[in-house]
């Protein structure tokens, strides 16, 4: 302890506690000409990305600001790689929105750098629009995990299904490496489908698409026989029909880890769901 004082004021002068604060003010001036701080600009980059990687993104934004060494980092690929963008309205959502400035710095620089993307919108029709929109744009785009979640129904299913649609090809058509999507609650159909099988059928392997009302068991059916590596499905009862059932069923065509099967009611009161043979119920089994 001792060895460790005396290095330290031997480094760094001791101020005598009966100064006044003006002299003492004089003599630490002095003492920051003899010894300035360290330029935080000259940090080795590995460094400031670390400190990066702990930071909020509107921490992150405002460092970003400290220097130019510190703005470059802010654009690092692998800070961008994860997103998700919250889109809410005002008159229906109390959450914060992603800022539009941000999203158009996204599309414009970062787009080709999402892998792990997310939608998080309220009930508005108008906050499911945008979504749609920043769809739409990331055309340069190697996402590998894609959710659409909806904090309010209806959301999505309010979108006109054409928009939709083509928002959510442009993703499937040139990701080309998605292995999770989440799209409950969406107006997908079975076209779509089709062209997510497509252009990534050697790399999906979860699907979650509950309450998808354009969907058949056809449209089902063609992702998984066709998707090899599909391990997890999600999907609604009411989707199901025996054909199906016994396909999934099949190891000749499917091989699931995980099946998971909503039973749901999609009009309110309704108590009558259509049935399964009990020998498609005990082939899965």
């Amino acid at each position: 302890m001792k060895r460790g004082r005396s290095a330290l004021s031997s480094k760094f002068p001791s101020f005598p506690s009966h100064e006044t604060p003006a002299k003492r003010q004089k003599r630490l001036r002095s003492s920051f000409r003899l010894y300035p701080p360290q330029d935080w600009g000259n940090l080795p980059y590995h460094i400031i990305l670390q400190i990066f990687q702990h930071l909020s993104l509107v921490d992150r934004a405002r460092a970003s600001s400290a220097c130019r060494c510190w703005n470059d980092v802010f654009h690092t690929p692998n800070l961008w790689q994860r997103f998700e963008f919250e889109l809410n309205q005002p008159a229906t959502s109390y959450l914060r929105s992603t800022h539009p400035d941000l999203i158009q710095q996204i599309i414009k620089k970062h787009a080709q750098h999402l892998q792990y993307v997310s939608f998080k919108i309220d009930s508005s029709t108008e906050s499911a629009e945008a979504g749609c929109d920043i769809l739409s744009q990331l055309v340069n785009c190697t996402i590998k995990t894609s959710g659409l979640i909806s904090t309010a129904r209806p959301t999505f299913m309010d979108v006109s299904q054409a928009h939709f649609v083509s928002a959510l090809t442009v993703v499937f058509v040139n990701s080309k490496s998605l292995s999770s999507i989440k799209i409950d609650d969406t107006p997908v159909d079975d076209p779509s489908l089709k062209v997510l099988v497509a252009n990534n059928s050697d790399t999906l392997k979860l699907l979650k698409m509950s309450s998808c009302p354009h969907v058949s068991p056809a449209g089902i059916f063609c992702v998984a026989d066709q998707c090899h590596g599909l391990r997890e499905l999600a999907l609604n009862c009411h989707l199901l029909s025996d054909e199906l059932l016994l396909a999934l069923s099949s190891e000749k065509h499917v091989h699931l880890d995980h099946l998971r099967i909503n039973v749901i009611s999609e009009n309110p009161g309704q108590t009558h769901f259509h049935t399964i043979k009990r020998s498609s119920w005990e082939a899965m089994v």
